[in-house]
């Protein structure tokens, strides 16, 4: 790669890292499931106008929007006002490379190597050594919420390989009109309409920026540059930069938020990215008729599991 798409592969992984930190920051703003919704929101308007009509089926767009927009994303952003904490989660989230190869073998008929599935039981190993991180440092529900934020995610990226979108913005901007109204109504419901409006009521320029930077910094942004890489090199050229998102996510929560890095969140880092980068960069053997697609998912959907992060 040219130093300058290196660089920015580099900053797309910052940038998907510390939106961990603006996560949080956000969620002592609005209530979980509204922020979430205002994220979508944004990140859909006024692009949806600019990017054309969407290039793939409808049920494509409908079906990631759910799994990513409604599921990983509200379960994340719940996990994390639950206590969960941001770096934590950022490594965490990791996972979903394991449930996408998982579920790429079981709907995609991909035949993972030996390779992949040692890589699959290092990562796994370190979400337990998370986990018991997490239930010594914070609430054991949180940390099961971003772990089924992560299978959800997968179930994202596997839909996403299937739909095979020829282009990854145009596709990020339509998913992200499906989420808005079922979190809205969500959050009305479970989070009642007096708390909403309470949060709409105390924005402040705080609350704009986290607004904004989640859903243009990390979503317009993040993906339109992943996407250009993409584009091209080859994904497995691009995809390790992905390992640094909770690299940056641990590092930035800990300089911007004070969050303690323990022994236990180390050795889980080492475990979980290199397992992660054994189960997203080994090949699979895949039937013919399998088709590789661009990112989506922090970040999403991978050759394997990893050539998009975006959380």
């Amino acid at each position: 790669m040219r130093p300058v798409h290196t660089a920015l592969a580099v900053l797309v992984a910052a940038v998907w890292g510390f939106n961990f930190v603006v996560i949080e920051i956000g969620l002592g703003h609005f209530p979980p499931l509204l922020l979430s919704a205002l994220r979508f929101l944004v990140a859909a308007l006024p692009a949806v106008f600019l990017v054309g009509r969407p290039k793939v089926a409808w049920k494509w767009v409908v079906g990631v929007g759910v799994a990513l927009g409604i599921a990983k994303f509200g379960l994340l952003f719940t996990g994390m006002a639950a206590g969960m904490p941001a770096g934590l989660s950022s490594l965490v989230l990791q996972v979903q490379a394991v449930f996408t190869a998982v579920l790429a073998t079981v709907v995609l008929r991909e035949r993972p190597g030996r390779v992949r599935l040692i890589g699959m039981v290092v990562a796994l190993a370190g979400i337990g050594v998370a986990a018991a991180d997490g239930g010594a440092s914070g609430p054991v529900l949180g940390f099961v919420l971003v772990v089924a934020a992560a299978a959800c995610w997968g179930v994202s990226n596997v839909l996403t390989r299937k739909a095979a979108p020829p282009d990854a913005l145009n596709f990020m901007v339509w998913v992200c009109t499906v989420p808005v109204l079922p979190l809205l109504a969500l959050s009305l419901l479970l989070e009642g309409p007096e708390r909403d409006l309470a949060a709409l009521r105390a924005l402040d320029w705080s609350g704009v920026a986290v607004i904004g930077y989640v859903a243009w910094v990390s979503t317009v942004f993040g993906f339109g540059a992943w996407g250009h890489l993409l584009r091209r090199y080859p994904a497995s050229s691009v995809a390790p930069f992905s390992l640094l998102v909770p690299v940056f996510g641990m590092s930035s929560a800990a300089l911007v938020l004070g969050e303690s890095v323990s022994g236990l969140r180390w050795l889980a880092a080492v475990l979980l990215v290199g397992g992660v980068g054994l189960t997203s960069l080994a090949p699979a053997r895949a039937k013919p008729r399998t088709a590789a697609v661009a990112p989506l998912g922090a970040v999403g959907a991978t050759g394997a599991a990893a050539a998009s992060p975006a959380p």
